[in-house]
């Protein structure tokens, strides 16, 4: 198939799922599929809750790239996969999957995705959105607590032990891996067209 990958970095909290659902709203779901990153943290049945608890999320390590890899080639060989589902309550896999359907643009979403050369090179066209750190943060406490069941506490704990000194080590050098860096995510419409303008030459 002619199946492009458009992948969509940027940091916790930048609009990089906005951006990603924005353009499957565009183009309809017949047209654009998504892959999201954070769906295929390792599984941990190994560990306790507690034990899980503990473990780094904002490290690349985190991740099954393999199975993503993986699942990239299907799709662009024509293949539907089924995506894992992340349980955030549990912190590890659910028993569900998600089926994804081999249309002609693929996003695949996250924060590490630049991070990983062996994704990078799958990648048909690499986008960063950049967003303040400020607002970054505050968009995560509200992500966290209101659709996550998080704490405050957590949430800051968590931001200052391993989000934030991960994005300085991986996510922001990984910026330099972007055909186009964006402010702002779906809300700068003017970035949001050119991107709706090469996706329309493509599926042309």
């Amino acid at each position: 198939m002619n199946t492009i990958l458009i992948g969509i970095a940027g940091g916790s909290g930048s609009g990089k799922t906005t951006l990603a659902n924005s353009l499957v709203n565009y183009f309809g779901e017949d047209e654009v599929s998504i892959l999201r990153h954070d769906n295929y943290y390792k599984r941990h049945d190994e560990m306790t809750y507690e034990e899980r608890s503990h473990l780094n999320y904002d490290h690349p390590d985190a991740f099954d790239t393999d199975l993503l890899c993986y699942h990239i080639r299907e799709l662009k060989s024509g293949h539907r996969v089924e995506m894992p589902v992340y349980d955030y309550s549990i912190h590890n896999r659910s028993e569900q999957t998600t089926v994804v359907l081999p249309n002609p643009v693929i996003i695949l979403e996250g924060i590490m995705i630049f991070a990983e050369p062996s994704l990078v090179d799958l990648m048909d066209f690499r986008i960063f959105v950049d967003t303040d750190a400020d607002e970054r943060i505050l968009r995560r406490i509200m992500r966290d607590v209101n659709e996550r069941g998080r704490s405050l506490e957590s949430v800051i704990r968590q931001y200052r032990e391993t989000v934030k000194p991960m994005h300085d080590q991986f996510v922001e050098p990984s910026k330099r891996r972007a055909d186009i860096i964006i402010p702002e995510g779906g809300k700068n419409e003017a970035a949001m067209q050119f991107i709706v303008d090469f996706i329309r030459t493509r599926l042309r």
